[in-house]
């Protein structure tokens, strides 16, 4: 994928028009058309309100390849993450990947807690960060 194709899909799946989205930046909707097919390239300025506009990093609406994961998603919004696919061991174990590790500072030896909804499914979260969010409840009781 490439800046062109994440504009293009990303302006599609937000339903708007060439012109309405030209509009939303302060281009002319041939200047956004010549963004789409790759024909030229946005400076910095209207590279971050694209962004903005989309709720999605510079970094993914520039260089998001939908393949690398093998999942086929649209860019994600700012502060959420694809990571890709893992399998469920035989006794239930699972292998976080090494980007998510980095990202939520996971290291060996560090408790997680797994947490469910039956209609929305599992969540992992540090035990340190769950004891931090239930001190900050507690304290915004007193």
């Amino acid at each position: 994928m490439s800046f062109s194709d994440n504009l293009s899909e990303l302006r599609k799946l937000r339903g708007f028009s060439q012109e309405e989205l030209a509009n939303m930046i302060g281009v002319s909707r041939q200047t956004l058309s010549k963004y789409e097919t790759g024909e030229s390239l946005p400076d910095i300025e209207k590279c971050r309100l694209l962004a903005d506009t989309f709720e999605v990093t510079i970094d993914d609406l520039i260089m998001y390849d939908k393949s690398r994961d093998n999942i086929g998603l649209a860019v994600p919004p700012k502060g959420k993450h694809v990571f890709g696919m893992v399998k469920v061991g035989d006794k239930g174990q699972i292998v976080i990947p090494a980007k998510a590790r980095k990202i939520f500072d996971i290291n060996p030896g560090d408790n997680l807690i797994v947490l469910g909804d039956e209609s929305q499914g599992i969540a992992i979260i540090k035990e340190k960060g769950l004891i931090d969010l239930l001190h900050n409840i507690e304290n915004a009781t007193k």
